[in-house]
């Protein structure tokens, strides 16, 4: 379930203790709020998680600044954007407010939705990442409606014009998929987010 797997997500970065209703990092969350509520504790002993610092340290202040950064983003459907994730902003969907977590809790510096100009065509990558060691630049989409042909059929554009123009698959692009019937799995995004950023300098 959706629940449990953001549930074990949340609790591996967080320090031992029960889930509270009194917790920042979950409440400031809609969709978290939304998918975890039933599962909150009365407990008031939770400890405060929210100097990520103690997870895992950022090893330049370039890779601050540039997080920091103000950049240009997606101006459309801004009403879509109705999940606030834990470092405060909107993401649009529930996926995407899990990615958005994981990496925050990781320290890993990124940007939601920063324009990205290739052949003359403007996207706005669901994520786009720096490497806080070796500063590389990576570009992760959730194509989250797979089950939807014309969904899918642009998808598959999308995937073409970043190979076009040298940003692959797996290389520099991560990609994750889901449908109804097969939701992202939050050990997926852990998975992916170890191999590309923490386990080495990819």
């Amino acid at each position: 379930m959706q629940e449990q797997a953001a549930i074990t997500a949340y609790l591996k970065y967080s320090p031992a203790g029960s889930l509270s209703s009194d917790d920042p990092h979950l409440l400031s969350d809609p969709a978290c709020e939304d998918l975890l509520h039933s599962y909150f504790s009365t407990s008031k002993n939770i400890p405060d998680v929210s100097n990520v610092s103690d997870i895992s340290d950022i090893s330049t202040s370039s890779a601050v600044e540039w997080s920091a950064a103000s950049y240009e983003r997606n101006p459309l459907h801004p009403e879509q954007r109705l999940h606030k994730t834990v470092s405060g902003e909107r993401v649009r969907s529930k996926s995407e407010a899990i990615i958005a977590m994981l990496l925050h809790l990781n320290a890993i510096p990124y940007r939601y939705e920063c324009a990205l100009s290739l052949g003359g065509v403007t996207l706005f990558p669901d994520f786009t990442i720096r490497h806080s060691v070796t500063g590389v630049l990576y570009y992760w989409e959730h194509f989250g409606l797979m089950d939807d042909p014309a969904y899918a059929k642009n998808a598959g554009s999308k995937l073409s014009l970043y190979a076009a123009n040298g940003i692959i698959p797996s290389v520099h692009l991560i990609t994750t998929y889901e449908t109804k019937a097969y939701p992202l799995n939050a050990g997926m995004i852990e998975h992916l987010i170890s191999y590309y950023f923490l386990d080495s300098a990819v």
